[in-house]
Formats: C-alpha cells, structure tokens, sequence
C-alpha cells in the first residue's frame, strides 16, 4: 500500500517567497531578559531637581536624605558618579548653598540682642530670661568654619608663604654659628 506524503513537523517549512527556515526561529525558546541585581532605582529628575534646590538653600545631602521619599545619601553620590551633568547641577547647587549658610551666618549676627528681660510666669512671678548670644556666636562660628572647610578658597583665612612684587621673600642663612662651632672644635683638639 502506498504511503500518503504529509507534512510533519521534523520538516522544515519554508517561508512563501523567501524560501526561508520559520520553525527553528520559532522553536528555539528566548533567553529572558536578565533581571537587575538590587532594588530599583529611586531616581527621577524631579527628585533630582528636588535635592538640587534643597542643596541650594544651605541644607546637607545627608540631611535631605533622612526624609522618607528620599534616597540613600550613597546612592545620590552613585547618580552622580553615572551622571555628570546631575553632578556639575549638585556642585553648582552646593556653591549655592555655600551663599546661603554664609547670609544666614549674617541674619544670626545682625539679630539684636536683647539682654536680660523679665518674664511673668503663670503664678505671678518675675523670672530673668538671658538672651542665647553664646549660642548664637557658636551658629555663626560654626557656619563660617563649615564655609572654610568646604570652600577654602572663598571662605578660608588667607595664607601667604610667598612675597610679593613690592616685598619678596627673602631667605637668609646666618651660618656663623657654624664658625664658631668650627673653632671650638679645633681649640678641643689642639689643647
């Protein structure tokens, strides 16, 4: 009896017109995708823009980052490492903030100081209530020593190890010690 010729699947079947393979293309399963090691990243340029602006009126990184819808200060420092343009935009903001501490250090200062005042209290009597300027003059003093750690160029006390046009630097040795020294070694030998 003969056989019927039918198709089965172990023939390949050809595309009409191309004369090309389909069913190992389509039998060949697909790699899924490789999925990310980690959480996900809480990165958006609006969280971004966000922590710039706050960075800008004076506030540190990792103050900002305490918040509950803000990252890690670690990852920030990471977004900043892949991204340069979100990193020259922190450096700008952070020069920002430099200005800010240093009028805020000046608000402190010019705040008058009101001295000892009385106080009524609740049963009648006078209590004396002192004015916090040694806590003030601590906000100032440590405002301005963050501004010179942070930028000593701007902020810092100025250094001159060099002289200048008008009064160079002068080195001078006087090695006469060493003359006498000579000569008291010479006299010891002698005598």
């Amino acid at each position: 009896m003969p056989r019927k010729a039918t198709k089965t699947a172990a023939e390949p079947s050809k595309a009409p017109d191309q004369g090309v393979d389909t069913t190992q293309a389509a039998q060949t399963p697909q790699e899924p995708p490789k999925k990310k090691i980690g959480r996900p990243s809480k990165y958006t340029p609006e969280l971004a823009a966000e922590i710039c602006q706050r960075l800008s009126n004076g506030e540190p990184l990792r103050q900002i980052c305490r918040d509950d819808h803000m990252p890690a200060w670690t990852a920030v420092y990471e977004w900043m490492a892949r991204d340069e343009n979100l990193s020259e935009r922190i450096a700008h903001a952070r020069e920002q903030g430099f200005e800010a501490l240093a009028e805020e250090a000046l608000l402190i200062a010019d705040t008058p100081v009101f001295g000892q005042k009385q106080v009524m209290t609740d049963q009648g009597t006078a209590t004396t209530v002192e004015d916090m300027l040694g806590h003030r003059k601590l906000q100032i003093e440590t405002r301005l020593k963050l501004l010179a750690k942070w930028n000593p160029k701007k902020y810092g006390d100025k250094v001159q190890v060099a002289g200048d046009a008008e009064n160079p630097l002068k080195v001078e040795a006087d090695i006469s010690i060493f003359d006498t020294v000579l000569k008291g070694i010479e006299q010891s030998r002698r005598g």
